[in-house]
């Protein structure tokens, strides 16, 4: 799949994060970004995917002013980041994967602190709104030291969020917590993006991804390899696979099946083919019968879609 096609798509008037043709290169000569451009619609979430070292988190710190570009241009809300840093970062809350917070502070002041870092005025009852939103009200006389890991991550959340951000990013918002949290955050999304704000995350758990973006980019190597909508992706490189329960195990697949893509799996017991839903003719009727002419019966039969992993690691073995 072409590149150029993918970043072409991502091309946007209403856009409120612009990423042009940026490239960061260290002096050890690693390239980390390579002429990366992406654009970001106000109030959608995106879902940034990528290997370990493909450069997701290299390209957040850039946007969040923690690392500088070697070249190219990031305009936030129309704020350069370079040449009118101050108000680009305004726009912007991050909530990166390692938990770093004053252990001896409370929460509220915590969060209270992070908003005047930013220059905002104290407004008590959006803080107070936003720590009932993340279910922190209880804990807000509470220190950080004694907290769990889970309301540390939401802390984490509250202090990204308490200057009021348009974009916020979360770097492997879910890592390391548990399922009743992972879902809470999902919530916490879905309502921020009602609220107009627009959320760019980084996962390792692909069904977080699928869950939860209208969009997914695909970074590897410093690169964006596609950019989609994640029905459409889904729809595009998504297969269907049916599976056959036979009634007795085959020790291998006969030649008069080779017409087909077939597995055998769980020592014979099934049989398995993949298949494009959208293809005119998915050759379903044709195994059925010819299985039935070779007296080969089966008990039971199932059929499932590819998941975005799938297509992840596809995508992924393709690029490469």
């Amino acid at each position: 799949m072409a590149a150029e096609t993918s970043i072409a798509s991502t091309t946007s008037a209403a856009s409120i994060l612009s990423i042009s043709a940026v490239t960061k290169r260290y002096q050890s000569g690693l390239v980390a970004l390579d002429n990366v451009s992406l654009a970001i619609d106000e109030g959608e979430i995106f879902a940034l995917l990528g290997p370990n070292g493909a450069g997701k988190t290299t390209l957040i710190s850039i946007v969040c002013g923690i690392v500088t570009m070697t070249s190219g241009q990031i305009l936030v809300d129309g704020h350069d980041i370079t040449s009118d840093s101050r108000l680009a970062r305004a726009k912007v809350g991050l909530v990166p994967q390692e938990i770093a917070l004053d252990i001896f502070a409370t929460v509220w002041n915590t969060v209270c602190f992070t908003r005047g870092l930013f220059g905002q005025r104290a407004d008590p009852v959006y803080i107070e709104r936003l720590l009932r939103d993340l279910s922190l009200w209880e804990k807000r006389k509470t220190r950080v030291i004694e907290l769990s890991g889970g309301m540390k991550r939401r802390v984490m959340i509250a202090k990204a969020l308490s200057h009021e951000p348009r974009v916020l990013f979360l770097d492997e918002p879910t890592a390391g917590v548990d399922v009743n949290l992972r879902r809470d955050m999902w919530a916490l999304v879905r309502n921020l993006r009602k609220k107009g704000v627009t959320v760019i995350l980084t996962t390792h758990y692909i069904e977080e991804a699928e869950e939860m973006a209208d969009r997914i980019g695909v970074i590897n190597d410093g690169k964006i390899i596609l950019v989609e909508e994640t029905a459409k992706l889904m729809q595009k490189l998504g297969k269907r696979r049916l599976t056959l329960v036979l009634q007795l195990p085959m020790e291998t697949i006969p030649a008069e099946l080779s017409d087909w893509a077939l597995e055998l799996k769980d020592n014979g017991q099934r049989l398995s083919y993949s298949f494009d839903a959208n293809a005119e003719t998915t050759g379903i009727p044709q195994l059925l019968n010819r299985l039935s002419e070779m007296r080969i019966d089966f008990k039971d039969l199932e059929t499932t879609r590819s998941s975005l992993e799938d297509i992840f690691v596809k995508l992924l073995e393709d690029a490469a």
